[in-house]
């Protein structure tokens, strides 16, 4: 085997490696995102630093409050220094500050009516965070 290719080789094994550190495929579970994503939709994830994040994105956490660990997803309502989401989110009232503070997010499903979000466990921990869904393809 020539010296190229074996550069080649290794190259190509250290971008799979860091690939596969970066992006994280999960898969949906609940009905909790409905009509954006359904259960069995597969999600590609990236790994982002939580500051990046911002209103609209579809965000992968791990469950609150929960001892073993399972992934949520949900769409970022306010992020850090956006004004508090009081209306949207009512448990919210018991909190002074105008704006969401640093390492929190407020994050809500697409479907009120079945999903456990930020309008029953408060602020996310910017912590919990997994990543920022980047692509997704329907379940067959």
């Amino acid at each position: 085997m020539s010296t190229v290719a074996v550069v080649l080789a290794a190259v190509a094994a250290v971008a799979l490696a860091v690939l596969r550190f970066r992006l994280v495929r999960v898969i949906v579970k609940g009905t909790s995102m409905l009509p954006t994503l359904r259960p069995g939709d597969r999600v590609l994830v990236r790994r982002v630093a939580a500051r990046s994040l911002k209103r609209g994105d579809l965000v992968v956490f791990a469950r609150p409050r929960e001892e073993r660990r399972s992934w949520m997803i949900k769409r970022v309502l306010a992020a850090p220094g956006d004004r508090v989401p009081r209306a949207e989110v009512p448990v919210l009232w018991g909190y002074q500050e105008p704006l969401v503070p640093p390492g929190r997010f407020v994050v809500v499903g697409d479907n009120p009516e079945v999903s456990y979000d930020s309008r029953q466990f408060g602020y996310l921990k910017a912590e919990a965070l997994l990543g920022v869904v980047v692509g997704s393809r329907g379940s067959c």
